[in-house]
């Protein structure tokens, strides 16, 4: 039997379409046995709520962008699932928007957003993103944003990040710890705050044992895997005597594993390796990465959370509402001593 819509059920009911629909949201204006009426019909006649003329009704979308800079990151891969989990049991959608780590698309993608295509945005910035004054065009409109991981900490809203500084820190205790004396740092970008935090974790830690804080031992990496491949192999022939590796970036920690079997330094014998990753398969590498593994899908999930509350409420994301989640320092063979 073809569904029918609420104008149908209103004639065969002979109430109007107001009566009818206030009864199928339980409203208290309509009586318990019309209410019962309308929806032994609605039922018996397979009727189906039109969600896109709701939305309308009342100018929202049910929708909510997220912008993120890549999806091959399996960071990013884990914090949509734990985004679309929150979203689904509030009956939302999501739109995946990727800025492919570029600045201009960044910018492009916002503007297109800022026409109430969704209800709110959450965002993970882009690393060549340094003006932000498209961020700040957007908390100017109505539309609630909130960050999680990388996170622009000039926009006052919600922050959903991982404690960077102190996971930083702890890994490089642990490198120390099992002996390095020369630990590299690779980092992508320190335009962004979590760059920086990680590089600061790890600077500290470095003069709280006494250790020299040598500028020529911090690496910064491209988006280009093949360059940085480059930068690391360069960086370990002119200095042969690093025997530690930092990667604050998933993608750097998998190059310096391929730099280190190209020159025949042998891990952990000649170079200890950590690095932050999600990755399943780091246990496969051989030897097995330690990481540092952040909740990702947690971090997803409540800065989903956050965002919908403030959607459902016709609220503003406050600062306040923020969250620091801890990571977890995972031990694999990558730095044991021998």
């Amino acid at each position: 039997m073809k569904p029918v819509n609420l104008k149908q059920l209103a004639e065969e009911l002979n109430l109007s379409i107001a009566t009818v629909s206030r009864a199928l949201q339980d409203s208290h204006e309509v009586s318990a046995a019309t209410k019962n009426r309308v929806r032994a019909l609605a039922t018996a006649r397979h009727y189906e709520p039109n969600a896109y003329a709701s939305s309308l009704r009342r100018n929202q979308s049910k929708t909510i962008g997220v912008v993120i800079p890549k999806v091959t990151n399996h960071f990013f891969a884990l914090a949509i699932n734990g985004i679309e989990e929150a979203a689904r049991q509030c009956g939302y959608h999501v739109l995946i928007y990727l800025t492919h780590d570029d600045y201009a698309r960044e910018v492009s993608i916002i503007q297109h957003l800022k026409g109430g295509r969704v209800d709110g945005i959450l965002m993970s910035v882009a690393s060549g993103t340094e003006d932000i004054a498209h961020l700040k065009s957007l908390k100017e409109t109505t539309i609630p944003l909130v960050f999680f991981d990388r996170v622009c900490a000039d926009i006052h809203t919600a922050k959903v990040t991982t404690n960077d500084y102190e996971s930083s820190y702890q890994a490089t205790e642990h490198l120390l710890a099992a002996g390095c004396q020369h630990i590299a740092h690779l980092l992508i970008s320190n335009n962004l705050s979590i760059g920086r935090n990680r590089l600061q974790g790890y600077l500290d830690a470095l003069q709280a044992h006494s250790c020299e804080q040598d500028p020529s031992l911090i690496l910064h990496g491209t988006m280009d895997n093949q360059h940085n491949l480059a930068l690391i192999e360069e960086l370990m022939q002119r200095r042969p005597d690093i025997d530690g590796i930092f990667a604050s970036v998933e993608r750097l920690a998998v190059s310096a594993y391929h730099v280190c079997r190209k020159l025949g330094r042998a891990i952990p014998q000649d170079v200890k390796i950590v690095g932050f990753s999600n990755l399943e398969s780091v246990s496969l590498f051989d030897p097995p990465l330690t990481t540092i593994t952040q909740p990702a899908h947690d971090i997803g999930r409540e800065a989903a959370k956050i965002l919908l509350r403030a959607v459902e409420k016709k609220r503003a994301v406050l600062s306040s509402q923020s969250l620091v989640l801890n990571s977890e320092l995972v031990r694999r063979r990558s730095t044991e001593s021998v």
